[in-house]
């Protein structure tokens, strides 16, 4: 049996090249556009959770995320994938929240992810076992920027020519920054198990 999110894909077919000459017409692009949220919001929601934690942090800066691709949609040329350009503002909007968030927080200088795990440990959306819980605290132990790294590699499956075009940063560091984040997370998890 088909889950209802591999039954609405199916029922639709998303063509890019399509989706873009419908955003070029005023007529069309309010369609054009609600066909960009249906195929990219399930992913893009998965890599903002990933880097806030927190379900209602996730959900606010995916209509963030959305928001500011309508309001600048005119600007946007084609000359990378839609795709590319959302995970882009997503993940800008995720370090702006999180930059937020780090300022606005006392957080106790020797634990400054100790907030955002007690945030996700009372997230009644989190159904992660104490492995899942170890993880996550392993992540939040990384530099963002690596563990967007990690995030889009690991969970996204993403190439690194993908991630290249998302983070403007060259496949090469994109490698070793990853080398390092499963190293730290390896690290991380050795010690406290």
């Amino acid at each position: 049996m088909q889950n209802s999110n591999e039954n609405r894909k199916s029922s639709y077919s998303y063509k890019e090249r399509e989706v873009l000459a419908l955003l070029q017409d005023e007529k069309t692009r309010k369609a054009g556009f609600e066909m960009i949220v249906r195929e990219y919001s399930e992913q893009l929601y998965w890599q903002i959770r990933r880097m806030t934690l927190s379900h209602d942090d996730a959900n606010d800066l995916l209509q963030n995320t959305f928001i500011k691709a309508w309001v600048n949609i005119d600007y946007f040329r084609a000359d990378a994938k839609l795709s590319t350009w959302l995970y882009r503002i997503a993940l800008n909007e995720c370090l702006t929240f999180l930059n937020k968030q780090r300022a606005t927080n006392t957080l106790p200088i020797d634990d400054p992810e100790a907030i955002v795990i007690q945030k996700l440990e009372s997230d009644p959306y989190f159904s992660g076992d104490r492995a899942q819980l170890l993880l996550q605290k392993a992540l939040l132990s990384l530099p963002e920027k690596q563990r967007m790294v990690f995030n889009l590699k690991y969970y996204q499956e993403m190439k690194y020519e993908k991630i290249s075009e998302i983070l403007g940063t060259s496949v090469g560091a994109l490698k070793a920054s990853y080398h390092h984040a499963v190293k730290k997370i390896e690290k991380y998890l050795e010690e406290t198990d």
